[in-house]
């Protein structure tokens, strides 16, 4: 189905220190993955991605490539949660105590959060060093702080502690971390997309938390001969010569910046017809999926979709091409049913859509 070329390889230097990462672009298949990721950037209220998929398959260095794809986003000097210059949030810490300043322009944040992350490192705690040294009680912000305006990914989400993962879908569902212990109490900006990645082999989250991602990738390691020798041939070059494998993937990466850039900007003008609507809460209810998550999920990725390819309205179709990707994490399990639930949806949706 997708794969990347040569796995989850690091991101090479070039000459002069500047990361060269892999150009989302010149990723080999990946489909289901590279669509999810686009339609979070174009809406992150989506609600994030999981990713299951095979070992090798080159989750994390998806993340990383579209990252390096956006381009770079202005903050606020100083500033710990990369404020926006243009819209400081009213809830940062701050820029609410600091007159405004000089600006800097940088990356998208993207921030690995460690399996074995304690609570404290995730969102925030006392600054124990100031404490100690100037007897002041200071809040030193924690990963979900750097995240902010940016990505959050979760590699091996599957084995991280459920009352963590809980917490990282509360903030990523409101855009806001509050932190009250040892005397401080504290709210700080925390938008941005969520991805975690797993191994299906070492199980899947509780259904629960589950539901929450707002799209599920399946990635399969790729069969077709052909593209597996175009993995190799582009991997190959890359390694040879980054920079130069990066200069001739830049037109390819332009055009897709210069879409994204549109679609974002265009996302409020779509129309949601109440032909996709019905169509979302109609397979809905074929499949039996509780809550509205569902639904909601659906209208939102369609009309992403609808601004990414240009169009002014959303449309049944739009519903059913982003069907497997908004409600395959969703389903009951049916211990009887003999097929995946990707392929439960797409039956469904072929009997309903006519996809």
């Amino acid at each position: 189905m997708t794969a990347f070329p040569n796995g989850s390889a690091p991101a090479t230097r070039s000459a002069g220190g500047q990361a060269t990462v892999f150009p989302f672009t010149a990723i080999v298949g990946q489909a289901d993955l590279k669509l999810s990721l686009l339609l979070c950037v174009i809406d992150p209220s989506i609600g994030g991605v999981m990713v299951m998929g095979h070992r090798g398959t080159g989750k994390s260095t998806a993340v990383r490539a579209l990252a390096a794809l956006l381009p770079p986003v202005e903050k606020v000097a100083h500033c710990p949660y990369n404020c926006d210059p243009a819209a400081p949030s009213p809830v940062c810490p701050y820029c609410t105590t600091h007159d405004a300043g000089e600006s800097e322009i940088g990356p998208v944040p993207v921030v690995d959060l460690p399996l074995g992350a304690t609570e404290d490192r995730v969102v925030g705690s006392l600054d124990v060093e100031r404490a100690l040294v100037d007897g002041v009680q200071v809040f030193a912000p924690g990963l979900l702080a750097r995240a902010n305006r940016g990505f959050l990914y979760i590699d091996e989400v599957n084995l991280l502690e459920d009352h963590l993962v809980d917490l990282l879908l509360d903030v990523a569902a409101s855009g806001v971390n509050v932190v009250e212990r040892e005397g401080i109490s504290i709210r700080h900006p925390a938008r941005f997309v969520l991805v975690g990645s797993g191994n299906p082999e070492e199980g899947d989250l509780r259904p629960q938390l589950l539901d929450r991602f707002g799209l599920h990738a399946r990635i399969r390691t790729i069969a077709d001969i052909d593209e597996r020798v175009e993995i190799v041939r582009r991997r190959r070059a890359f390694d040879a010569d980054p920079v130069r494998f990066a200069e001739d993937w830049e037109p390819e990466q332009e055009r897709l910046r210069e879409q994204l850039a549109a679609a974002v900007e265009n996302l409020h003008t779509v129309e949601l017809t109440d032909e996709a609507v019905r169509a979302a809460a109609r397979l809905c209810v074929e499949l039996a999926v509780d809550g509205h998550r569902g639904e909601l999920t659906l209208c939102r990725a369609a009309t992403a979709l609808a601004a990414f390819e240009g169009r002014e309205a959303v449309a049944a179709a739009d519903i059913g091409r982003v069907a497997a990707l908004a409600l395959q994490h969703r389903l009951r399990k049916d211990p009887l049913e003999t097929i995946d639930d990707d392929a439960r949806v797409r039956r469904a949706v072929a009997e309903m859509i006519g996809e």
